[in-house]
């Protein structure tokens, strides 16, 4: 079902409050908010204009639009790289505006976020490019090697554990991020653009890699380009143009009207 930007707007200011235990309009805990959305960067250019948006808890979510539609910069917003004009950002019914200092660093650490390019750190393996995550942010070493050993399980690269970015091919870099991002168990994956740089094979195996992330109860929001992936998996598809949000539609295609 299509909801005109407009209609979403009222049904969710009207159905939202300032609670902790915020409600999507169906009636699903809302992981994600974005109510009433801009953000204009200083040069004036305009990123995202008036976007509502609610993300119940165990979503998966498609962030469509062309380029300089405003993906990147909701996804930004998400983790508190940037912070709206005006409006307000809520994850997990906390203004993300109003974290404190230490609060960001414990607000990313239950977002893990996947790039296009990998951003591996080439002179680690995979254990160690997935275990530096912990180590950053102080977890304590006895923990370490079990939560590696458990994502690495998971995304299918126990075998390739000592081994170098380089020595990996390019699905197998894009398991490793993966890998590292659920390490810290996080509420929501962010994926921009994570089949990218992929060949079609490889893309799909990453996307069902996404799908069964999903079906352990993690909330995923992937920006993409790839109308194929998007048509054929019929998922909630969240369309962008000129930073607003023209179409949010479930079981959509990626253009909306096939």
């Amino acid at each position: 079902m299509t909801t005109a930007p407009t209609r979403a707007s009222a049904r969710i200011l009207e159905r939202l409050d300032r609670r902790p235990d915020r409600r999507s309009p169906d009636g699903d805990r809302a992981l994600i908010v974005l109510q009433d959305v801009t953000k204009t960067y200083p040069n004036g250019r305009h990123a995202l204009r008036d976007v509502d948006l609610v993300i119940p808890e165990g979503d998966f979510v498609f962030l469509v639009g062309p380029s300089g539609a405003g993906k990147s910069t909701l996804m930004r917003l998400l983790i508190r790289d940037e912070l709206p004009t005006s409006g307000h950002v809520f994850f997990d019914g906390r203004d993300l505006a109003r974290l404190t200092r230490g609060g960001v660093p414990r607000l990313r650490r239950r977002i893990g976020v996947v790039f296009q390019d990998f951003k591996l750190l080439g002179s680690k393996t995979v254990r160690e490019n997935v275990a530096f995550a912990l180590e950053v942010t102080g977890t304590p070493g006895r923990r370490i090697g079990p939560a590696v050993d458990r994502v690495l399980a998971l995304v299918g690269l126990s075998a390739q554990a000592d081994q170098l970015p380089s020595q990996l091919s390019g699905g197998e870099q894009q398991r490793t991020a993966i890998a590292r991002a659920l390490v810290h168990d996080p509420r929501v994956i962010i994926a921009d653009e994570p089949t990218g740089n992929l060949d079609p094979l490889i893309s799909w195996e990453i996307i069902q890699l996404l799908l069964r992330i999903n079906e352990m109860g993690v909330t995923v929001l992937m920006a993409t380009h790839d109308a194929e992936v998007v048509t054929a998996l019929r998922r909630r598809v969240v369309a962008l143009e000129e930073g607003r949000v023209v179409r949010d539609e479930i079981g959509g295609a990626y253009h909306g009207t096939d």
